[in-house]
């Protein structure tokens, strides 16, 4: 397995300063964001590392060569909207920028494009189905032309009261990855699997692993902490924030050795990218840094360096 860290915690930091700083914490490799120059609509969106909006080969060139130079892989290329929005609009820009993304990561080479399913946060799963199907046998075809592996995100983006009832992202259960899967068969669609978003949702974080290990593109490190006090206050049917925060790796309730051993038992060879959302931390670029050594040193227990 590869060490690495979503680029979004840096939105300030051009690219090869972003590589830069991950070679000097330690680090093997980072996701990066690619969102196409725009104002962020929430947090840790909005960000551009890589613009894919007109990428070219000399493009592809120039970040391959500066990945290299500070010795740094690009575990994926990032982009988090909601291709089944209900404002058609925005669903199709959010398609259009996606290919996009798959097409650059292509061309560099990386071969990963991360991203979420969407959803018409209003409706149920089955009425969402049908737009799921039409939206997504494009693309995933799309990614297998291109030679790319699609990992979705398990976030429900169910924290805001835009979001709520149904949130923004379907695929957030094993019994929704499965019908996905049966539907969307082929190597070319799988999981950015986050342990997180299993642990405040009261859900066996490990047994996906062994269950889907076949669809494990991609993997992020994230911590959570349950605040049972607040649960107890306001009930599962509260907006998720009022019971739970998100943390550092070790600063939760992940028993993040095991979880690294079943990834190696079920053969997970790929990148393991800390996803820094823990506000605790956010105050500064330096404070944000200090968040990324400290991860990177506490999962070295687990994920050896390389060499």
């Amino acid at each position: 397995m590869q060490l690495g860290f979503v680029s979004a915690i840096l939105p300030e930091q051009p690219l090869e300063e972003v590589f830069r700083f991950a070679a000097q914490a330690g680090y093997d490799c980072v996701e990066l964001m690619c969102w196409p120059p725009s104002r962020a609509e929430r947090r840790y969106a909005g960000i551009t590392h890589v613009d894919c909006t007109q990428f070219t080969d000399d493009d592809a060139a120039r970040i391959r060569e500066q990945a290299a130079r500070h010795r740094i892989a690009i575990s994926g290329l990032r982009y988090y909207p909601n291709p089944l929005s209900p404002q058609a609009e925005e669903a199709a820009a959010a398609c259009a920028q996606i290919r996009k993304v798959i097409a650059a990561s292509a061309r560099l080479g990386v071969g990963v494009m991360n991203t979420f399913v969407g959803r018409d946060w209003t409706k149920s799963v089955d009425d969402n189905w049908p737009r799921f199907l039409d939206t997504w046998r494009p693309l995933v075809d799309f990614a297998a032309e291109q030679g790319v592996r699609i990992g979705i995100e398990n976030c429900p983006m169910l924290f805001s009261r835009d979001e709520w009832p149904g949130g923004k992202n379907l695929a957030v259960s094993p019994v929704i990855w499965r019908r996905m899967f049966d539907a969307l068969p082929g190597e070319h669609f799988g999981l950015n699997y986050d342990p997180s978003h299993m642990v405040w949702q009261r859900m066996d974080y490990l047994a996906p692993l062994r269950e889907f290990a076949g669809r494990l593109v991609h993997i992020h490190a994230k911590d959570v902490r349950v605040d049972l006090h607040r649960l107890n206050d306001v009930g599962i049917l509260a907006h998720p924030l009022q019971y739970h925060t998100p943390k550092l790796p070790g600063l939760g309730e992940i028993d993040w050795g095991r979880f690294i051993s079943v990834l190696g038992d079920v053969g997970y060879a790929g990148p393991v990218c800390v996803e820094v959302e823990d506000r605790a931390y956010e105050g500064s670029l330096e404070r944000r840094q200090a968040s990324l050594r400290q991860s990177c040193t506490y999962l070295r227990n687990f994920i050896p360096q390389p060499g």
